[in-house]
C-alpha cells in the first residue's frame, strides 16, 4: 500500500512538471541564456518550500516511514565542492536539457533519447562510487 502512495505522488510530480513546462527544452535553454524568469521562479518556488519544510521537520521533530526521528547532518561548508559540484550539475543538466528528476518525467512522455541520459547518470553513479575513496571529501 505504501507503494502505491509513492508512485501516485511521482504521477502528480510528473503531471505538474509538464504542465507547468518545467521539462521543457526551450524553457531550460531560455533559463540558461538569461532571456526568460519562468524557470528561475519555479526553482526559487521550490527552494523556499524546501527551506521551509526542513523547519518544520525541526521544529516538529517528524518522523520517518519507520518512524524514527529524521536526522538531519550538518553540511561541511566549502566553497569550492559546491562550484565544481554545481558547475558539472549544470553543465550536465543543460547538455542533456533535464536535471534527474525530469529524466524519468521525460521517458514517460515519450522523450527516448531520454533513456541515453538516464544511463549516462547511472554511469556516473556508479563510477563515483568507485572513485569515492581516492577523490578529495
Amino acid at each position: 500500500m505504501k507503494f502505491l502512495k509513492y508512485f501516485f505522488t511521482g504521477i502528480f510530480f510528473g503531471i505538474v512538471l509538464v504542465k507547468s513546462e518545467a521539462v521543457s527544452w526551450y524553457r531550460i535553454f531560455e533559463m540558461f541564456k538569461f532571456q526568460s524568469f519562468h524557470m528561475y521562479g519555479i526553482i526559487g518556488s521550490a527552494v523556499f518550500l524546501g527551506i521551509l519544510g526542513l523547519l518544520i521537520v525541526k521544529k516538529n521533530e517528524v518522523k520517518d516511514i519507520n518512524g524514527y526521528k529524521i536526522q538531519l547532518p550538518p553540511k561541511d561548508m566549502g566553497f569550492a565542492r559546491y562550484l565544481i559540484g554545481g558547475s558539472l550539475f549544470g553543465l550536465g543538466w543543460a547538455l542533456a536539457g533535464a536535471c534527474p528528476g525530469p529524466m524519468f518525467v521525460l521517458l514517460g512522455t515519450g522523450v527516448l533519447s531520454m533513456l541515453l541520459v538516464i544511463l549516462g547518470a547511472v554511469l556516473g553513479t556508479f563510477l563515483y562510487g568507485l572513485l569515492r575513496g581516492k577523490l578529495p571529501h
